[in-house]
């Protein structure tokens, strides 16, 4: 993949930029067997691979520049907005909403958060896209000041981009460095977007995780259910279970299955789509390390954020009385250091996804059994 945005320098995210795909992919692969090589009895299956271009499903943008020329991308040095609306990682779904959404910005006067100066009001635009094309937009602002423009306007974006479904308003006053706050106003009726996997739909609400790549996101949910069926448990766990996905993937007719998820926004979005489809499974707003031994299924998956498990949620799976753990991790390294943790539960199984082309990130998927 060539990108202008790296070769001028104005850009340098995509590390692996200009490296051939496959050996990407290869160098994920070796990295990954360096890391799990204490295991050496497990079996390493084929790589998931990408498309290597236009995979993102979400774009986070950082607004820059003015009010009548907003830039949407990053910013640099001088914490100056650089435009990337042609990023080459986003789907087309999301570089051809862009022209619309700046559009926008400028006819409701939505002035540009200055970060040196610490003024302005637009701070950064997130959009994503359904597998269908259909779009979540979410303007990160510092206030409600701009709130009656924006809904002064919004039937003309909604008229220019007609596959916009959801659109809410963030408010993040504060000058620090993170992406939203913790107050969402919704503009649309719609405040879910349906992302169609296979045969679920999950419904993503505002501020829900949801994997950046579909098509991989897709993969991981496939290969879990394959060893989940393979071993027939009648009770399964999903732990830090985002929207649902692994969850709604793995229940079954007489299956009992539970979510935990930390994010009250990813849970609502879960039960919404376990009512949909009229599946029997139970998700709830609650911390996945707190998990104790003895309430243990019979199989658990894991998908945590990149510190990973940690020694005391590592130390309750290897005591419980789980026969099966399915971990899905981002990090390589927290992985082998949470597989050390279990001795109680070997690996047979890995498997590496490659989610974010471009750079030195992937997932990893292992199987778990109980010695």
């Amino acid at each position: 993949m060539h990108c202008g945005y790296f070769d001028a320098g104005v850009c340098r995210s995509c590390t692996l930029m200009g490296i051939p795909y496959d050996r990407q992919l290869a160098g994920k692969v070796a990295e990954a067997e360096q890391l799990l090589a204490p295991w050496a009895d497990a079996v390493w299956l084929p790589p998931v691979a990408s498309t290597p271009e236009a995979f993102r499903n979400k774009a986070k943008m950082v607004v820059g520049g003015t009010v009548d020329a907003p830039t949407l991308g990053i910013l640099d040095a001088d914490r100056r907005g650089v435009d990337l609306q042609g990023c080459g990682v986003l789907a087309d779904g999301l570089r051809d909403a862009f022209p619309a959404i700046t559009a926008f910005i400028s006819r409701a006067r939505l002035e540009p958060y200055d970060v040196p100066a610490r003024r302005g009001e637009l701070k950064n635009v997130l959009l994503t896209e359904s597998p269908d094309g259909r779009l979540m937009l979410r303007l990160v602002l510092r206030s409600t000041e701009s709130l009656a423009r924006i809904r002064k306007h919004l039937p003309s974006l909604l008229e220019e981009l007609p596959r916009l479904a959801v659109a809410t308003v963030n408010l993040l006053p504060e000058h620090k460095a993170v992406l939203e706050g913790d107050v969402e106003l919704p503009l649309t009726a719609d405040e879910t977007l349906a992302m169609r996997l296979d045969d679920v739909v999950l419904h993503l609400r505002p501020g829900g995780f949801f994997q950046t790549n579909t098509a991989i996101a897709a993969g991981l949910y496939r290969q879990a259910r394959e060893w989940i069926d393979e071993v027939s448990p009648a009770s399964v766990w999903d732990l830090y279970c985002g929207v649902g996905g692994f969850a709604l993937n793995v229940a079954a007719p007489g299956r009992q299955v539970r979510g935990i998820e930390v994010s009250e926004a990813a849970v609502e979005g879960a039960r919404i789509s376990a009512a949909d489809a009229g599946l029997d499974v139970i998700f709830e707003v609650g911390d996945a390390t707190a998990l104790t031994a003895d309430a243990a299924p019979d199989a658990v998956i894991v998908n945590p954020p990149r510190r990973g498990l940690g020694a005391e949620l590592c130390a309750t799976l290897d005591g419980s009385g789980a026969h099966t753990i399915v971990y899905s991790s981002c990090n390589a390294e927290s992985l082998a250091r949470d597989l050390a943790a279990m001795p109680s539960l070997r690996p047979e199984r890995v498997r590496v996804f490659d989610m974010f082309p471009q750079t030195g990130h992937y997932e990893v998927m292992v199987l778990l059994r109980r010695r």
